[in-house]
């Protein structure tokens, strides 16, 4: 049955209409009961259609990437940071994938049809069935991104968590330090008050969410994977120098 599922995954048709069907239902969520406002697609207009890997703080489970693919299509249709009408959902933005943990993806039926839309399911570090386990890197899961990244772009969360300013793991620097992808910073806002913690549910509508493109970071991918790992928590603001800079970061880490 997974190789079903792999396959299906991965034909472009079939994609297409699960996009459509996911964006008709969330795209009322994002840009009706709440408002979503968009910066820095000028840095991904032009990006190539393979090795590019975006990096971004967490806040839900699945409304951030879904947004992620809204915004994705949009551009693909010539939009810069707004979606406008979604007419772009006729013809969307496919040749993405993003990485999740196998454990959320395989906990309910609709995580399970959302995994189909692209997910590279992968071993957490230190979680397994909510209990706190170290592990060393899954070599089957660098393969998954490795071989996604090859010919698509690649949605990836460091830290692996929705709680803020978690530390990072090592496996998305020993990804960039061996592959040499670009390397798209996101920075996210919003999700944890618009949203319950799987990112289907509201919470408290009318709220701001934000998300924010910055340009490709310039990395000596000759560094060490730690220091790589802290240029990118620094790009994503969530290193420890950003901990107290807001507000919203103290209200963040309150909430959850």
């Amino acid at each position: 049955m997974s190789s079903v599922f792999e396959k299906l995954k991965n034909l472009r048709l079939f994609r297409s209409i699960l996009y459509a069907i996911v964006g008709v239902v969330s795209y009322p969520m994002l840009a009706m009961v709440n408002t979503l406002k968009i910066e820095g697609t000028e840095h991904i207009e032009n990006l190539p259609k393979g090795n590019v890997l975006f990096v971004s703080n967490h806040q839900t489970y699945f409304a951030d990437v879904i947004t992620f693919l809204h915004i994705f299509c949009a551009v693909k249709w010539r939009r810069r940071n707004r979606l406008g009408f979604p007419w772009y959902l006729l013809n969307p933005f496919t040749n993405v994938y993003y990485v999740a943990a196998e454990e959320t993806m395989k906990g309910s039926w609709i995580s399970r049809f959302f995994a189909l839309g692209g997910a590279l399911t992968v071993k957490r570090t230190w979680r397994a069935e909510g209990k706190e386990v170290r592990r060393g890197l899954d070599p089957s899961d660098t393969r998954k991104i490795q071989r996604a990244l090859a010919g698509s772009w690649v949605i990836t969360f460091p830290q692996g968590t929705t709680k803020p300013f978690a530390p990072a793991r090592k496996g998305t620097a020993y990804i960039i330090k061996n592959h040499k992808p670009i390397v798209v910073p996101v920075v996210i806002n919003g999700f944890w008050r618009a949203f319950n913690k799987k990112g289907l549910v509201f919470k408290k509508k009318g709220s701001l969410l934000t998300v924010r493109f910055k340009e490709p970071l310039v990395i000596d991918y000759e560094k060490p994977v730690e220091a790589i790992l802290e240029q990118v928590m620094d790009a994503i603001e969530q290193s420890k120098k950003f901990m107290l800079k807001g507000k919203h970061h103290a209200i963040t880490a309150a909430d959850k």
